[in-house]
């Protein structure tokens, strides 16, 4: 048995390229790689030894969770696994994940290793890559056995993960009312929850993770972030994403207002600069920026 794997692209080229090296280099070749393409041009893509299918959407903004949906919708095998664009599949994740889904209506979520600046200059060389990839600190690490149990729906996210698609279908998909950044991924894992599906961490199913720069919490996505975590409230009764509203809270962007919250002004220089992804960094912390702003207002209240 082998699995259908997805991916969404806009722009990237690089890292889809190496996301196809490391398909080329599986264990176990998917049945098929599906590519939602959020943009007007096809990718130009290495040889396979395997289908590659390209949708092209195009570029008009359609939501994540909308080019989640198709890709899923557009598989042909029983078994899916989406891989963030900025992916490296270690040579076991197909093995890994169809192994564990055999017989299992589960949420699968593999191992996600982040590599510093450079590490993929010299071409995929998973040797290296496993020696300098690192867990991200606001994450999980891998259980000790192959499976460990997850109970807490916010801890999905949809870098790596993998389960049945006619389970992903009768769930309804990412909900495509989240427009833009953040919400549809602990929307996805609260509806999968609710619905009684088992989550669980991998051992093995290993992704590493690109570099590249990045903003943690998303502060060049505020807007984005309240709309989509009061869309998740008016959904479920609750805020969602309250670690990145907190810093927004403290960096004097939104305000609460009510059981509301108001956007007071966008990002400046020094916003940006306090949650920039340095180049010697692997991955952007919101608990690092988080601790400072905490600092600073305990300091501005003594």
């Amino acid at each position: 048995m082998t699995l259908s794997v997805c991916t969404l692209g806009s722009g990237r080229d690089a890292h889809l390229v190496n996301l196809v090296h490391g398909l080329n280099r599986q264990t176990q070749a998917p049945a098929e790689l599906v590519v939602g393409v959020m943009q007007e041009r096809p990718y130009d893509l290495p040889e396979t030894r395997f289908p590659v299918r390209q949708i092209v959407l195009g570029g008009g903004g359609i939501p994540l969770a909308a080019a989640r949906n198709v890709a899923a919708a557009s598989a042909t095998r029983p078994e899916i696994a989406f891989l963030d664009i900025d992916c490296i599949p270690d040579p076991y994740l197909v093995a890994d994940y169809a192994g564990l889904l055999a017989g299992r209506d589960a949420l699968l979520m593999g191992e996600v290793q982040y590599l510093p600046a450079g590490a993929t200059d010299r071409g995929i060389d998973f040797t290296r890559f496993a020696a300098v990839g690192e867990t991200h600190c606001d994450r999980a690490g891998p259980p000790e056995a192959p499976l460990g149990a997850c109970t807490d729906y916010r801890c999905f996210w949809s870098l790596n993960f993998a389960m049945r698609r006619d389970r992903f279908l009768a769930l309804g998909g990412f909900d495509e009312r989240y427009v833009g950044y953040g919400g549809e991924d602990t929307d996805f894992g609260r509806v999968a929850f609710t619905a009684g599906v088992p989550f669980f961490w991998t051992r093995g199913a290993r992704a590493y993770h690109q570099h590249h720069p990045h903003h943690m919490p998303p502060v060049h996505h505020v807007e984005s972030v309240v709309a989509n975590a009061r869309a998740f409230r008016e959904k479920w009764g609750e805020w969602t994403m309250p670690h990145w509203l907190r810093c927004f809270e403290l960096m004097g962007l939104i305000a609460r207002d009510g059981d509301d919250y108001t956007i007071l002004r966008a990002p400046d220089d020094a916003d940006l600069a306090l949650t920039r992804q340095q180049s010697h960094m692997p991955y952007a912390s919101t608990a690092r920026v988080m601790a400072v702003l905490e600092d600073r207002a305990a300091m501005a209240a003594a």
